[in-house]
């Protein structure tokens, strides 16, 4: 018979697995756009790249969408946030961009100031 503390005990390591497969303890976290008008301009292509970095080993980084940011002209929009540092948010990215923006910002580090909004 379980003992209320094992099922306890339990219940948590299965919840901190949770937490951390899903990447919420990630140092990097990217979130995209995907408001009606950024789904329009492209963003589920930017998304799918994104998921598909992280499905082949892209370590850290957390993956998310967030919704309007009320700049249709620049959509769709990426924003990269890393611990201790400004947020960056990008611009017109397009699944070329994406890639870019994952080999140099995420992977080296090196933020593209002329994507930046």
């Amino acid at each position: 018979m379980v003992t209320p503390l094992e099922l306890i005990k339990k219940k948590r390591a299965e919840a901190v697995a949770r937490i951390i497969g899903r990447g919420y303890l990630s140092t990097k976290r990217v979130y995209v756009g995907m408001a009606t008008c950024e789904i329009a301009a492209g963003s589920k292509e930017v998304m799918e790249v994104f998921r598909e970095a992280i499905a082949n080993g892209l370590p850290d980084v957390y993956l998310s969408q967030k919704g309007c940011a009320g700049r249709c002209n620049l959509e769709p929009t990426v924003e990269v946030v890393e611990e201790g540092k400004i947020p960056v948010k990008y611009g017109r990215v397009t699944p070329d961009r994406a890639r870019q923006i994952i080999e140099r910002h995420l992977k080296q580090g090196q933020v593209i100031e002329e994507w930046v909004i």
